[in-house]
């Protein structure tokens, strides 16, 4: 089981890196930060401040494209060239095909976010702002882990649908997830009954994104607590888990027929 999931992953790992979208993405990310020097020069002496949060952003918003563009991708592809026939004529399930996918388009996003990292602690060391690096790279953590629940919901569209549509709806469900605590507090606010029991069920029901953002905090010099660490970490799994979860029994009961 573990060498075919291996396999998987690091095949899908190796077709991501060869996507050019990729590297121009990091390229561009990188054009962000290295333009935060010039634009912090213009904030009378926040140069600092600028670049973390400048950079944070920039990493989060173009890591979110790698994750749904890339994401929806993945499955479909296999099923449009018809690779997947000859996958599983080989002894790997479908369950397997899924994670694999999963893992792989991760482990290049941890990539990503670390050369992005990289970009941002270069620059901070460039305008003295070394104080900034180490809480830097506790908010690039949490990015990672927004990622990997982005990629989750990328995949379960991706199991059924097409890559348009999967690409919007992961879209929305980013969107929302962002947004889903501010929602449910106006709902509460106007006190309907109707929209607080609806904007309830979005709040437990999709992933709340929310929690992940610590790009503020971390431009403010707040240092991240480990607890919030913690209970991102966990949120994190507990949701990635469930998605593939549904992403593996959408996907086994699909006819390619």
């Amino acid at each position: 089981m573990f060498p075919t999931l291996f396999a998987i992953t690091t095949n899908t790992l190796r077709e991501a890196v060869r996507d050019r979208v990729l590297y121009n993405l990091i390229l561009f990310v990188l054009l962000i930060t290295g333009s935060a020097i010039f634009l912090g020069e213009l904030t009378a002496g926040q140069e600092a401040r600028v670049i973390v949060d400048l950079g944070l952003s920039a990493s989060l918003v173009f890591g979110t494209f790698i994750s749904i563009f890339v994401g929806v991708s993945l499955v479909w592809k296999e099923i449009e060239k018809k690779t997947v026939y000859s996958i599983f004529s080989k002894p790997v399930g479908r369950g397997q095909f899924i994670v694999g996918k999963y893992l792989g388009l991760c482990a290049t996003l941890l990539v990503n976010v670390a050369v992005m990292g990289l970009g941002i602690s270069l620059a901070e060391l460039y305008v003295g702002g070394t104080q900034y690096i180490v809480p830097a790279w506790g908010a690039i953590f949490l990015i990672f882990l927004e990622l990997t629940i982005t990629t989750a919901v990328a995949i379960v569209f991706s199991s059924f649908s097409t890559p348009a549509l999967s690409a919007l709806l992961t879209f929305f469900i980013f969107l929302i997830g962002h947004f889903s605590s501010s929602l449910r507090e106006l709902a509460q606010s106007l006190g309907s009954q109707g929209a607080i029991v609806f904007f309830n069920v979005v709040y437990y029901l999709l992933p709340n994104l929310a929690h992940f953002s610590f790009i503020a905090n971390t431009a403010n010099g707040d240092v991240m607590p480990l607890s919030l660490l913690a209970n991102c970490l966990l949120y994190a799994a507990v949701f990635d888990g469930v998605l593939l979860a549904v992403a593996v029994l959408i996907f086994s009961r699909r006819n390619f027929k």
